[in-house]
């Protein structure tokens, strides 16, 4: 499988697809440069006119889009003859990528009920907790996606852990073979009982998706109507607690400008001191979910360029260049399934969907971007001429490289072997902390190495990114369309992240059909 260089649009200005904020009707869109910021601009019949800033930075969304591909799309999907986006989804045929993450929403109940949160069952005046059966259901539809099984879930709300069957579902994910399952969680649970935090990495939870807004208590008066700051980090050294290992947690703020922006930096420094527990951040600028003034817009609108260029002036751990989007990575995927003879995970998300980096930490606590000690890009770009190489040669003498490597381990030795051969020449290992070496990280992502020695060096890692979920103001069909972050549905569909929460919501639509007065729910449940 090599995965075919994007056919989206490129360069400044072009046109798109978009959506009318107030009628949800599909309108044509004009993305343009404007004073150095990329701005969306559209205009409906009946509404008039929107203008939205995308990106704060013009060089490096054009950066961005540079890496850019388009996916395999799914074999089975749903919806066989859809010919237009969002307004049919289910996945479709013209869907370009397949699933990478899949959420879950076990309910919408909460164990706060914060003012800023329209989406609660006590705000919506019902109930969506989808059964225990209907779960599974929605987790063996997941795994039989094709070419490539969903390999990661993330069970989300309301609060997923207040689901009466929550370690039972999670104990399930495991047993249908999830490489990685998360839970995105306000921590209350995490932080009130010890316990709470053993029971969910027995059932086999994997890591904490924990909702953090800032190291100052203000913003979580403002946001969730309570003092919560003390609360995180009670979750945080539960979680430290578990042995031999830390349970994994993922610090996702909601940045919203002139409210948290200011501390991106400060929550980053948190994070590198408890990297022990903390195995990243997640940054989320805010998504207008509903009606806003252009002014206020305008005022709070926080884009990816603003979290590089933030965190490059904020801490000096970060240069905004050593920022790449999420499908920069996508060769590491062409090479290994053309090796495997398989196709692998591909991260073909749109290009301005996320960006992200690494930091090392050293012996002496120096903190470096992965960029000191790889040639990122040469890397990428001789992994890309090495897959269609290797798939050229194939399909030209019928010789597969998975044929000569009769079994799995001698596929994972070769892999490992061939890595430094190939691909010395981008790598400074020697400046690696603590005497690792590529080899030996190379051996432990193919599961053959000594686990808790490279583990150490896992450890000294901070992983750095940026999520842009869209809203209705700047809309683009076409990240809809290759989107990697899906929602599984209690009536057998899978939805992308942002047609879900935003454009024709399918989020209403799917609650209101699987939930239940919240008066019916209370007579019914007393708790």
């Amino acid at each position: 499988m090599v995965i075919e260089e994007s056919s989206l649009a490129k360069g400044l200005p072009k046109d798109t697809d978009s959506l009318c904020p107030e009628c949800k009707q599909v309108i044509p869109a004009r993305i343009e440069k404007n004073q150095g910021k990329v701005v969306m601009k559209k205009e409906c019949d009946q509404h008039g006119y929107f203008e939205s800033v995308i990106w704060s930075d013009s060089d490096l969304y054009l950066k961005a889009e540079k890496f850019a591909y388009d996916g395999i799309g799914v074999d089975n999907p749903k919806i066989k003859d859809a010919t237009t986006c969002p307004d049919n989804c289910g996945l479709c045929n013209i869907h370009k990528s397949h699933t990478c993450l899949a959420n879950v929403d076990l309910t919408n109940r909460c164990n706060l009920n914060c003012p800023i949160c329209f989406a609660n069952a006590n705000q919506q005046g019902y109930v969506y907790e989808p059964s225990y059966q209907q779960v599974v259901k929605m987790l063996k539809l997941l795994r039989a996606e094709k070419p490539v099984p969903t390999p990661a879930v993330q069970f989300s709300g309301g609060e997923p852990t207040v689901h009466p069957d929550f370690f039972k579902i999670i104990e399930k994910a495991s047993y249908l073979g999830f490489s990685q399952i998360q839970i995105a969680t306000n921590g209350i649970k995490l932080a009130n009982d010890e316990d709470f935090v053993k029971r969910c990495v027995k059932a086999g939870l994997h890591t904490v998706y924990l909702q953090f807004d800032g190291l100052k208590e203000e913003n979580y008066i403002q946001a969730r109507g309570k003092k919560l700051l003390n609360v995180k980090k009670k979750a945080i050294e539960n979680c430290r607690k578990i042995k031999p290992n830390p349970l994994s947690t993922v610090l996702v703020p909601t940045v919203v400008k002139t409210v948290n922006d200011d501390q991106v930096g400060d929550i980053l420094d948190f994070a590198i001191k408890n990297r022990d527990v903390v195995r990243g951040i997640n940054y989320q600028p805010v998504a207008f979910t509903g009606r806003i003034e252009k002014e206020e817009r305008e005022k709070q609108r926080y884009t990816l360029s603003d979290l590089a260029i933030d965190l490059e002036e904020q801490t000096g751990h970060l240069d905004r260049s050593d920022f790449y989007p999420v499908p920069f990575v996508t060769p590491i995927s062409q090479l290994i399934s053309v090796i495997k003879d398989d196709p692998q995970l591909a991260f073909t998300s749109h290009p301005h969907c996320g960006l992200a980096s690494y930091l090392v930490i050293g012996d002496k606590g120096k903190v470096r971007p992965i960029t000191d000690f790889v040639d990122v890009e040469g890397l990428m770009d001789e992994m890309t001429k090495k897959a269609e190489y290797l798939d050229s040669f194939w399909k030209k003498t019928g010789i597969k490289i998975s044929s000569k490597l009769k079994t799995e381990e001698g596929k994972k030795k070769s892999l490992v072997k061939n890595f430094r051969k190939h691909f010395g020449e981008y790598l400074k290992e020697e400046e690696l902390p603590g005497g690792f070496t590529f080899s030996d990280i190379m051996k432990t992502i193919v599961s053959e190495g000594d686990k808790k020695s490279v583990g150490k060096f896992v450890w000294r890692t901070v992983f750095v990114g940026g999520m842009h979920f869209q809203d209705d103001y700047n809309y683009d069909i076409e990240r809809v369309k290759r989107c990697v972050i899906h929602y599984a549905t209690p009536d057998g569909r899978i939805i992308p992240f942002c047609a879900y929460n935003g454009g024709p919501m399918y989020r209403k639509e799917i609650e209101k059909k699987f939930s239940m007065p919240l008066e019916e729910w209370r007579k019914k449940d007393e708790r």
